[in-house]
């Protein structure tokens, strides 16, 4: 295993028992905000994410779910980088990170924009565990797209 490969596997670790953003957070009266909950049938992850919007910035991003390391993990990476973001840079990220585990490995994550969620690299060479590791990204593009509805 290269060193990159353990730093990455280090960052999934310590984000899967870190949880960043877990617990969801109740929207500020007045607050665009959107929710979304995903289920991967296949192995039984589950989360509920909810976005809230200050104008068109991503002033919070909160989830609450049950699941595997990766999916939980990549729930922690993604409310961490994208609270604060606007929210066509979130989308941009969103789409690099899809273009990433569509690769089935093919493609090098690019950190500069993906900073935490290049550790996830590795899972696209796995096509079982892409969707573990997408899944928070489907909910808070599902929410984003909710919260936009309200505004």
């Amino acid at each position: 295993m290269s060193e990159l490969d353990q730093l990455y596997q280090q960052i999934i670790l310590e984000h899967a028992k870190a949880r960043h953003g877990d617990g969801l957070n109740e929207a500020p009266e007045g607050c665009s905000h959107g929710e979304s909950m995903q289920h991967n049938p296949v192995c039984g992850d589950q989360i509920r994410l909810r976005v809230q919007l200050e104008g068109t910035t991503l002033k919070d991003i909160s989830w609450e779910g049950d699941g595997c390391s990766i999916s939980m993990a990549s729930a922690s990476v993604l409310s961490e980088m994208a609270s604060g973001l606007e929210r066509d840079e979130f989308i941009g990220i969103l789409e690099e990170f899809r273009e990433l585990m569509r690769s089935r490995g093919a493609r090098e994550a690019n950190e500069e924009i993906l900073g935490d969620a290049a550790a996830f690299a590795g899972v696209s060479k796995f096509p079982a565990r892409v969707k573990c590791a997408m899944l928070s990204w489907v909910a808070a593009e599902a929410a984003l797209l909710a919260a936009n509805s309200q505004a």
